[in-house]
C-alpha cells in the first residue's frame, strides 16, 4: 500500500462576494516530486496555494496533510504542519538585515539577549548550502529584487519543511541563479520534500516537473505526467483552445532616429550610445545588473544623468524630468507594476483615467470627464480587459489583468516612444499573447517601441534590433537574422573593461 499523499485537497472551494475563485478542486502532492500548477492569471492557482499555506480559509472542501484532516487558522498553523510558501509578493522587512529577516520570530538567543553572531553564522551556512552569494549583514532595503527573491527562498527553507510552495520563483533570477535554484530543488526532492511550483515559463517544466495540474476559471482541467505531455498540449488545456503562435510577426518600417543617446553615464551605466527609431521594436537583453534598465530609467529622468546627451525629436532633453519627457512624447512602463506602475486601491477605470491625464498639464477640475470615461472604456477594450473587472480595485485583479491595466495606462495618451521594461513578468501565456499584439500594433502604427526583458525568447522573438548589455555598456547590437541565442549569450559575459575612460574615473562607483 502506497503512503498517503503529503497533501491532498477534496472538492476544495473558495468563494468571495460575487465570485467563486476556486470551484471543487481535487489536488494531491507526493513526497519527492515537483508538481506544477499551470493556468492563466485568474485560473485559481494563487487561491489554491493561499488555502494550502494558511493565508485564507476554504469555503468548502477538505485539506488532508499526510492523510489527516487539517484546518489552518493562519500561516503559523501551516508552518507547524511543515508547509512553507514563497509568494510573488515579498514578505521581507526592508529595515532589517538579511539574517534578521531569516530568523524573524525564531531568533537564536544567548540568555535573555539575541545571539546576533549565531544568527549571521546560521544564515551564512544556509546561503552556502543554497549557493546564493548574499551577505547576511546587509539591509534588505539595499538588495536588488533578484537578491530579495533569494532571501525569500532561503527563509522558506529555514526549519523543517516537508511541503514547499514556490510561486513564480524565477521571475527575478538570472539563468545562473535559476540553475542554483533548480539544484536546490533537486536536493529537496531527494530528501522527500514535495514541491508545488507555479510558473508561466514553460521551458522550465521539462527540467523539474514530475506532474502538471492545469486550472482554468477556478476549476480543475486535468493532471498529467510531464514526461507524457507537450507544451502545445498544456497550452491547449490552459486556454481551452489551440494557441498556434504566441509571438506575432511584426512588420518593420523604420524611420529616421527619434531619440539619440550619446555617451550616457549614470549609476551603473558607463557610456551608452543608442538610437531609437519609429516603426521598429528595439529589444534590450542582459543579466541582472548589466545596466539595461538603468540606462532607460536615466534617459527617462528616473535616475540622475552624470554625463552624456539625450535628444528627443532633435531637442536636447538631457536631465529633463519624467513629466517633461512624457509631454514631449516618451512613455516608460516600469517592471514593478505594484510599487511604480499602478494605484492598487484605485479601480481599473481610475488607473486608466490617470493614463489619460498623464503628462497633459491640465488642471484636474477642468477636464471633460464624459470624454475621459469614453476614452478609458475604449482603452480597456483595446487591452482586452474583461468588463467585469473594470470597476474593481486593481489590488483584487490577477497579475495578467493588472499588467493589462498598466499597458492601458500607457495607451491612454498618444506617445511617439514606448519603453516597456519587463512587460510580461508574472503573466500567463494568454495575457502575454494580448500584450504582444499591442506591441505589434504600436510598432506597425509607426511608434518607436523598446522591450527590455530578462526573458530571452521573448526579447529575441519580438525585436527587429537587439542590444545586449554587460557591465553597464552595450556589448553588442544584433539585427534581423543575426539575432540568435548563441550570439546573445556570448555577449552576456563579456569581460569587464580593464581601464575606465577618463569620464568614468570621475563618476561615483
Amino acid at each position: 500500500m502506497s503512503p498517503p499523499a503529503l497533501i491532498r485537497t477534496v472538492a476544495l472551494t473558495k468563494r468571495y462576494p460575487g465570485v467563486t475563485a476556486l470551484d471543487r478542486v481535487d489536488f494531491d502532492l507526493r513526497a519527492g516530486e515537483v508538481h506544477v500548477l499551470f493556468g492563466e492569471n485568474g485560473a485559481g492557482k494563487s487561491t489554491l496555494i493561499s488555502l494550502l499555506a494558511g493565508v485564507s480559509a476554504p469555503s468548502d472542501g477538505e485539506i488532508l496533510v499526510r492523510g489527516h484532516h487539517a484546518r489552518f487558522t493562519g500561516v503559523a498553523d501551516a508552518r507547524a504542519a511543515g508547509i512553507s510558501a514563497v509568494f510573488q509578493e515579498f514578505s521581507l522587512v526592508p529595515t532589517l538585515t538579511v539574517a534578521e529577516n531569516l530568523f524573524l520570530g525564531d531568533e537564536p538567543r544567548a540568555g535573555p539577549f539575541l545571539d546576533r553572531k549565531a544568527m549571521r553564522r546560521k544564515a551564512a551556512a544556509l546561503f552556502a548550502d543554497l549557493d546564493f552569494a548574499i551577505d547576511p549583514g546587509r539591509l534588505v532595503a539595499t538588495l536588488s529584487r533578484a537578491e530579495q527573491q533569494m532571501v525569500e527562498i532561503a527563509k522558506a527553507l529555514h526549519g523543517e519543511v516537508g511541503i514547499l510552495i514556490l510561486d513564480e520563483p524565477t521571475a527575478s533570477l538570472t539563468d545562473r541563479e535559476v540553475d542554483h535554484l533548480f539544484a536546490v530543488i533537486a536536493r529537496m526532492k531527494a530528501r522527500g520534500v514535495g514541491i508545488i511550483y507555479i510558473s508561466h515559463r514553460m521551458q522550465e517544466f521539462a527540467r523539474i516537473a514530475d506532474r502538471v495540474t492545469v486550472l482554468r476559471d477556478g476549476r480543475w482541467v486535468g493532471t498529467v505526467a510531464m514526461a507524457d505531455t507537450s507544451e502545445a498540449a498544456l497550452l491547449e488545456m490552459m486556454a481551452g483552445r489551440a494557441i498556434a503562435e504566441v509571438y506575432p510577426t511584426i512588420a518593420r518600417h523604420p524611420g529616421p532616429a527619434l531619440l539619440r543617446v550619446e555617451g550616457l553615464h549614470a549609476w551603473g551605466v558607463h557610456g551608452v550610445d543608442l538610437e531609437l527609431r519609429p516603426g521598429e521594436v528595439l529589444g534590450v537583453a542582459g543579466l541582472v545588473g548589466s545596466g539595461k534598465s538603468r540606462s532607460f530609467r536615466a534617459l527617462m529622468g528616473l535616475l540622475p544623468v552624470h554625463a552624456g546627451r539625450v535628444t528627443l525629436k532633435g531637442v536636447d532633453v538631457t536631465g529633463a524630468d519624467t513629466g517633461a519627457l512624457m509631454r514631449a512624447g516618451a512613455c516608460y512602463v516600469p517592471p514593478d507594476r505594484k510599487t511604480e506602475g499602478l494605484q492598487l486601491a484605485f479601480t481599473t477605470r481610475h488607473n486608466l483615467a490617470q493614463g489619460v491625464l498623464a503628462g497633459s498639464g491640465s488642471r484636474f477640475g477642468l477636464l471633460p470627464w464624459r470624454r475621459i470615461r469614453k476614452r478609458c472604456e475604449a482603452t480597456a477594450d483595446r487591452v482586452e480587459l474583461p468588463v467585469a473587472y473594470r470597476g474593481r480595485p486593481v489590488a483584487q485583479l490577477s497579475g495578467g489583468n493588472q499588467q493589462k491595466t498598466l499597458f492601458g495606462r500607457a495607451l491612454g495618451r498618444d506617445y511617439d516612444l514606448y519603453i516597456f521594461d519587463e512587460p510580461t513578468v508574472g503573466v500567463d501565456m494568454g495575457a502575454r499573447a494580448a500584450i504582444y499584439r499591442l506591441i505589434r500594433e504600436l510598432a506597425e502604427a509607426g511608434k518607436a517601441v523598446v522591450v527590455i526583458s530578462s526573458d530571452l525568447p521573448e526579447v529575441m522573438n519580438l525585436a527587429h534590433r537587439l542590444l545586449v548589455f554587460a557591465h553597464g555598456r552595450i556589448a553588442a547590437e544584433l539585427d534581423g537574422d543575426g539575432i540568435g541565442e548563441a550570439a546573445v549569450l556570448a555577449h552576456f559575459f563579456d569581460p569587464i573593461p580593464a581601464i575606465p575612460t577618463p569620464d568614468e574615473a570621475r563618476l561615483p562607483a
